[in-house]
């Protein structure tokens, strides 16, 4: 099995008739999908042109990130910066913040590059990059279409998820033919009866497909995703038999979810309001696309709905992952500026949890349960099911395209190594899966796969208006500060005279509320300097180096923490 390498070396050069393939996101972790493609076509004289560039999907990073104070966790473009007027267009296989929710960033150092997209997905891209005041160069495609973009043979096909309109592609190049299925499942009875496209997945298998790019996120879960058709029967009956205010969190892009829970509503005679501006923009733009099927008179302002008696109102809100200043998270705070949780209200969390979320979930239910609401959600009832194909459709899929080569992605480890599991168990070989990790370079030639090289991939964030210049040593420091807090000593010292002219003073902040807890370390700390100063000292930063350390050492040995130390020793 190829398996990933800390050490890789730097990749050789692109040879003929090679398809490089490059994820600089969205492996070994649930978020910032980002695939980079790049291959060498001939020109008509037969000659080799200059390599060019295909990326699929540039999302986000989702879930905790890990990063004090970060808002958003990115792909790691900086190795193709100076090539991006080689790229010839990205394709966005769905809507979701994992695969569309970087373009912004990405877009700011060359807007015009060709976004290739479906109806809603191209409708949110939209309406996301109206707020960075950027307009797309934006082609809408469908199922089943098959055309060129620069000299890449692409063509699309329909997979069944948790938003409407998702795409899986196919790429066909000199190196051999890639499928990329995107986020994908295989309900049977899904309620726009767009199903995933199997029969084309095998058609294309026969025509022989080099390399398949695969959603791991279900590996580790065996058998088959129950039907969203289940979930609406279960979602109408709790609603049905609630007897005050519902409030119902989802994801804002969960179309499907929302249809649910509006005709539950109108069979049970509740009006809506929706809560959110994620959650209002983008139902009207599905109302808009027809994607989303309002009934007359159900929809109903916030405001008005508070007028109503709480048996006849039901509230669809963000908030379903925990995000701190979401909708239900500011309700279970008793911090919404509206809405006050009370014990007749029933709570519904319609989605699933993704990974490293838990803590920030249950804390929302716990606050919510505090306050007397009844929550239900995915662990006590059917109200959701993933949007990720488990082991069993995983296996269908293999047999029916029958890839050469694998290469497991949008996952953790766990899920990587399980779909490898999956595919073993299909006949396939170990050499010819690829558990890669993100930056390591994959070409395909011949039929054949291999892990060549890395790239240097880094963690890049957004905090507030900046990008990227916070470093894993910044991150580090802010964990620190976060876990163990800080203690700063102070000192004024006299050179000439050898002597400690001021201080220490020792002040703490997130470490102890005994303010004489770190007083006996004062006159050690007096001596260690005076000594060293008789000893010939005259760095001040090489004194600051001692007081660290021996600051460090007493507080390891006395408390067995290790807050941030900040001496500073000022030459007097």
């Amino acid at each position: 099995m190829s398996t990933p390498d800390r050490a890789l070396q730097a990749p050789p050069r692109l040879d003929k008739d090679t398809l490089r393939i490059v994820a600089l996101g969205g492996i070994s972790e649930v978020g910032r999908n980002m695939t980079m493609f790049e291959t060498r076509f001939r020109t008509e004289n037969g000659s080799r042109q200059k390599s060019r560039l295909l990326v699929v999907d540039c999302g986000m990073l989702l879930g905790k990130t890990n990063a004090p104070g970060v808002d958003l966790g990115l792909p790691d473009w900086s190795a193709y910066s100076d090539r991006l007027d080689d790229i010839d267009a990205i394709v966005l296989t769905h809507g979701h913040e994992d695969h569309i929710g970087a373009l912004p960033y990405l877009l700011k150092s060359r807007p015009n590059i060709p976004l290739i997209a479906s109806r809603l997905t191209s409708a949110l891209i939209v309406a996301k990059l109206e707020q960075h005041r950027i307009r797309p160069n934006i082609q809408i495609v469908r199922e089943g279409e098959r055309f060129t973009v620069g000299d890449w043979d692409l063509q699309f096909y329909a997979v069944n998820h948790s938003i409407p309109d998702a795409l899986a592609v196919a790429i066909r190049t000199p190196g051999g033919t890639v499928l990329h299925t995107g986020d994908f499942k295989m309900d049977q009875t899904p309620l726009d009866g767009r199903i995933t496209d199997l029969p084309g997945f095998s058609r294309l298998g026969d025509e022989g497909v080099d390399l398949l790019l695969a959603d791991s996120t279900n590996a580790e879960v065996p058998g088959f995703i129950p039907s969203e058709q289940d979930v609406g029967r279960v979602i109408a009956d709790v609603i049905t038999k609630a007897k005050g205010r519902i409030i119902v969190a989802c994801f804002a892009s969960h179309v499907h979810r929302v249809q649910q829970v509006l005709d539950a509503a109108h069979e049970s005679g509740r009006h809506v309001a929706m809560v959110g501006r994620s959650m209002v923009r983008n139902m009207q733009i599905a109302r808009d696309l027809g994607l989303l099927h309002v009934r007359d008179g159900i929809l109903v302002d916030l405001k008005d709905a508070e007028q109503m008696p709480s048996s006849r109102v039901l509230l669809v809100c963000t908030g379903s992952q925990g995000e701190p200043l979401s909708a239900l998270s500011r309700m279970a705070n008793r911090e919404h500026p509206s809405i006050r949780i009370v014990p007749d209200d029933l709570i519904l969390l319609a989605s699933s949890l993704i990974p490293g979320n838990e803590n920030s979930v249950f804390t929302v239910i716990n606050g919510l349960s505090r306050l007397g609401a009844t929550v239900v959600h995915k662990s006590t009832a059917l109200v959701h099911v993933s949007g990720h194909a488990p082991a069993g459709e995983l296996r269908y899929l293999l047999n029916a395209v029958r890839p050469k080569n694998l290469m497991p992605v949008h996952g953790e480890w766990r899920h990587l190594r399980a779909h490898a599991a999956i595919a073993r168990s299909t006949g396939m070989t170990d050499e010819h899966i690829m558990l890669a990790e993100n930056g390591a370079v994959v070409d395909l030639s011949d039929g054949e796969a291999a892990i060549v090289g890395g790239i240097e991939i880094d963690n890049v964030y957004v905090d507030g208006l900046a990008v990227g210049d916070i470093g894993d040593q910044v991150i580090k420091q802010r964990q620190i500060l976060g876990d163990e807090g800080f203690v700063s000593i102070l000192v004024a010292v006299n050179l000439h005279a050898g002597k400690v002219v001021f201080g220490p003073e020792l002040t703490a902040r997130g470490f102890t509320d005994d303010a004489d807890a770190l007083e006996p370390i004062r006159v050690e700390l007096i001596q260690i300097i005076e000594k060293a100063l008789v000893d010939g000292s005259r760095d001040a930063d090489a004194l600051e180096h001692l007081v660290r350390r021996t600051v460090g050492r007493w507080v390891d040995k006395k408390y067995r923490r290790r807050p941030m130390l900040m001496p500073m020793v000022i030459e007097v």
